[in-house]
């Protein structure tokens, strides 16, 4: 042992040899570096090419965008409009997991509760939320009221229709053992329902996180005086089109971020999850 220790850790001519999980980390991240490179460039080339320096499509090449952000950070409160979109994209997923788990568990533990919903929810769940708009403003009114309903209700469908999923899969064997040992409903709830759906659940709020993002933005042009959905129609009106192009990169690294936050928390808590394995 000590000589393999000490020949794998022996320094390489011209510099130590990188370890296996840098390397692999390396290898699994400069693809993606590499297609956004190729893509901006592309981006820049085509504008480049097709547009003269002070026409219009030239305001939205790439080095405009990055050449606004300080200001849209300076005057125009970047940070501030991110804030407000995340609040409101945390309220709606809350009321949307406090609605669709409980619900999606009834669904998918009681048969008959699923035979007589599953119509109507199939049937509202390919209603574009974005067409609630009108109803909403007519019944909440302008501001934020309006925009948390119509978040929660994009956000409903993937929760109800993964956690119905995970409590129909739950092994039947460990229903029955929770039974044979005299287990409360809270004790097989806990103990039980709970592992067993939790990768369900989790695999329902990154789809909820993905949908939130998108209705975002338009649900945002309901009258409210933040959030990037607003910053993108103020850049517009102004006709700051290089700003505008940086609210959209705003908008996608956000996404993005917020996508990879939820990828990690499912492999944490809800991938290769197995009720028993404790």
């Amino acid at each position: 042992m000590s000589s393999v220790s000490s020949s794998s850790s022996a320094p390489v001519e011209g510099g130590s040899r990188p370890s296996p999980r840098r390397r692999s980390w390396f290898g699994r991240i400069w693809p993606g570096i590499a297609g956004i490179v190729a893509v901006v460039g592309l981006w820049w080339l085509v504008l480049t090419v097709v547009a003269s320096p002070d026409s219009l499509a030239a305001q939205f090449l790439p080095t405009r965008a990055i050449a606004a952000l300080p200001s849209l950070i300076r005057d125009d409160r970047l940070f501030e409009h991110v804030v407000t979109s995340l609040r409101r994209i945390a309220v709606g997923l809350a009321w949307a997991l406090v609605i669709g788990v409980p619900l999606g568990f009834l669904i998918g533990r009681l048969r008959w509760l699923d035979a007589a919903l599953s119509p109507t929810l199939q049937f509202l769940r390919m209603i574009s939320p974005l067409s609630w708009m009108p109803i909403a403003v007519m019944s909440l009114g302008v501001g934020d009221k309006a925009v948390y309903f119509l978040l929660a209700f994009a956000a409903l469908w993937p929760l109800v229709m993964s956690t119905a999923a995970g409590v129909a899969q739950i092994d039947k064997r460990w229903l029955q053992l929770g039974e044979s040992l005299a287990a409360t409903r809270f004790e097989m709830l806990w103990h039980v329902y709970v592992p067993g759906i939790a990768s369900h659940v989790l695999t329902g709020v990154r789809l909820a996180i993905g949908i939130l993002w998108i209705v975002l933005v338009p649900a945002e042009m309901l009258g409210v005086s933040a959030g990037l959905g607003y910053l993108i129609l103020d850049t517009r009106d102004r006709l700051a089109y290089s700003e505008l192009t940086a609210v959209i990169l705003v908008i996608g690294a956000l996404g993005f971020l917020l996508d990879y936050a939820a990828r990690m928390v499912y492999r944490r808590f809800g991938a290769g999850h197995v009720v028993g394995d404790e």
